[in-house]
């Protein structure tokens, strides 16, 4: 199966550990972050996987390689200038020749993905988001979900008098039919909170969300890297695999 990790942000907040460190690099528990996303995909079965660099990319080509040493088939995609999280999607079409994960490459997740990608296939929308709860809502994007698991609203980084009540996070972790590129701009940088899911929503496509089992860890500002770096040492939030 195939998926996509996005990994090509500069990582501004985190500076100065990002001025020699992407941000999907910096270290958790003895190896860079993006070692652990790979693990978890392979984990659940996902062995075709694209990269999308821009900040330091010989660091992550460095590091993995073909991916070969992790039982992966690794390709990565440069942006000489950002493309946004749809639009690093869209340079991928040649890439996409059946359904694939989009996987946001600053997150920390141990989420259960083989169950997510079940629920996609098995259902009829041209993507799945994954959804989690979280009280924080102005960094993500927060989702309606119908009981026929459509999307009916989605607010990206909602200001406060824009949330609804019984409200889930988006994960950054979609399940897509590649057809989901005919819906993404050429252009500009499109994104897929700001741009893509607002038109699929508007068009009367079929947006589905499935509650991801398991937990998120943010690592995009000081104060979650932080908080995650105290998880994972106590032990609060697992770890999904070791490598081998």
């Amino acid at each position: 199966m195939k998926a996509i990790v996005l990994a090509a942000g500069r990582g501004s907040r985190l500076r100065p550990l990002t001025d020699t460190c992407p941000k999907p690099m910096v270290p958790i528990a003895g190896r860079p972050l993006l070692e652990h996303v790979l693990l978890l995909l392979r984990h659940h079965g996902f062995t075709q996987i694209a990269i999308n660099l821009h900040h330091l990319p010989d660091v992550v080509r460095d590091h993995f390689g073909d991916g070969s040493a992790w039982d992966l088939e690794l390709t990565y995609s440069p942006e000489e200038s950002l493309l946004g999280t749809a639009g690093a999607v869209r340079q991928l079409t040649w890439f996409l020749d059946e359904p694939f994960l989009v996987y946001y490459g600053d997150h920390l997740t141990n989420f259960d993905l083989a169950t997510f990608w079940q629920y996609h296939v098995a259902g009829a929308g041209i993507t799945t988001v994954g959804l989690f709860e979280q009280a924080e809502t102005t960094a993500s994007g927060i989702v309606d979900l119908g009981a026929d698991g459509s999307i009916r609203r989605f607010v990206e980084k909602p200001d406060p008098d824009q949330v609804f009540a019984n409200y889930l996070v988006n994960a950054g972790i979609y399940a897509c039919n590649p057809a989901i590129v005919d819906w993404i701009g050429a252009g500009a940088p499109q994104d897929f909170g700001h741009d893509v899911f607002p038109l699929l929503l508007r068009e009367n496509q079929r947006l589905l969300g499935y509650h991801l089992s398991g937990q998120l860890l943010g690592t995009d500002t000081p104060e979650r890297y932080r908080h995650a770096l105290a998880q994972v040492q106590s032990g609060t939030f697992e770890l999904t695999t070791a490598r081998p």
